[in-house]
């Protein structure tokens, strides 16, 4: 028989979401954070349709809209000469397409929609600042006050719910370096485009910006090689991590180089995936969002992916008992985790060219027209959650 209460390991993203997305179904959920408070680390996340239409169910789009961007595209352009490459068409093209919106926001702003949310919803009980020893479930069922069906964990890259799970995947570290800073408007460089995602491209690093509308401000993420030093994603890089990072922008674009020459405090963010593993224990426990499936952020899809991981294991359980819906959900989800893993290593191998393969790249690209680069992105932006 399905499921009546969930305990949902992790308050963020894919936890704040999942809590939604049972309650839709009559399911009550038990969030436990181990914050006193919720903070977002990073800055800003792009909110593809495939995911706003998530948001549009589950009534939170409604409070981003007035508040987030929707570019008008996402732009690829080379690092060095600022020359376009390509684009592909958002705004109002996204709408008509793909049928929701394609905004960027503030991560603090997505989380606070979901949390006043959960908030609001009887059915959801968030438990902050709370150490719960994940193996022990009358624990769990202790705070929570009754017994707990399933443990959903959505506690990120380095999950203490996996251990619940055998042969869950394990963490592998990708030798990638995200460095993330915001800038204000106001001091932006000339270069940066306040209506559009801009990917500027360069051999074996790339940098992408895009306007937060609500903080007047720009997200800013470069993309290098380079050694992890922390597990703490809201590192500040030393001056030694900053010199290598500057090393793998060398040649490019003056004004592009003076902007990151600035950023001494810029986060230092090692990028971690996951690895081939079971997403669930068969009964009582299954893996969400970067817990199960972290992956590179070349495709912009990691947020979404947990949005739709959240949405769909829902209406699985809603259906279904609980052995039944883990088994469906993770056969279900895992063909497309791998199909968008594998776009984002090919995006990565794209962007990071170099020689005849980067002039190969530029000239096929400026032979395709932008809504037929629209029309790659279908079953990616068009995908249309079961929940």
């Amino acid at each position: 028989m399905p499921i009546k209460t969930a305990a949902i390991i992790g308050a963020g993203i894919a936890g704040l979401t999942a809590a939604l997305a049972l309650a839709r179904h009559g399911i009550r959920s038990e969030i436990f954070e181990q914050a006193d408070v919720l903070t977002e680390v990073g800055a800003g996340l792009q909110i593809s349709p495939n995911a706003s239409r998530i948001l549009n169910a589950l009534g939170v789009l409604d409070a981003l809209l007035p508040i987030w961007l929707e570019p008008q595209d996402v732009r690829l352009v080379s690092g060095y000469s600022l020359r376009p490459v390509a684009s592909v068409p958002c705004g109002d093209f996204a709408r008509q397409r793909w049928g929701s919106p394609y905004g960027t926001a503030h991560r603090a702003t997505l989380q606070k929609a979901l949390l006043d949310a959960v908030t609001a919803n009887a059915l959801c009980t968030l438990h902050l600042g709370r150490h719960v020893d994940i193996k022990d479930r009358r624990g769990l069922d202790g705070i929570a006050g009754r017994d707990m069906d399933l443990v959903i964990g959505a506690d990120g890259v380095w999950s203490k719910a996996r251990a619940l799970v055998p042969g869950a995947p394990s963490p592998l570290f990708s030798s990638n370096i995200a460095w993330r800073f915001t800038l204000p408007e106001a001091s932006a460089p000339a270069i940066l485009n306040k209506t559009s995602v801009t990917a500027f491209l360069g051999p074996s690093s790339h940098l992408v910006c895009y306007p937060i509308r609500e903080t007047a401000a720009f997200n800013i993420v470069a993309i290098v090689s380079g050694s992890s030093a922390s597990h703490d994603w809201s590192a500040i890089g030393s001056k030694a991590q900053r010199d290598n990072m500057l090393r793998g922008f060398s040649g490019w674009n003056s004004a592009i180089l003076r902007m990151l020459e600035t950023q001494e405090q810029a986060s230092f963010w090692p990028l971690y995936e996951m690895g081939v593993g079971r997403w669930h224990n068969g009964s009582d426990t299954i893996l969400i969002g970067d817990a199960a499936h972290a992956m590179m952020p070349f495709a912009a899809q990691g947020a979404a992916m947990a949005i739709e991981d959240a949405f769909e294991l829902a209406g699985m359980l809603a259906t279904r008992s609980v052995s039944e819906a883990l088994d469906l959900y993770e056969k279900h989800r895992a063909p497309r985790i791998a199909r968008l893993r594998q776009r984002a290593a090919f995006n990565q191998f794209a962007y990071h060219a170099r020689g005849p393969i980067r002039m190969a790249r530029d000239l096929v690209l400026s032979l395709r027209p932008p809504q037929s680069l629209a029309a790659d992105m279908d079953w990616i932006y068009g995908y249309r959650a079961i929940g």
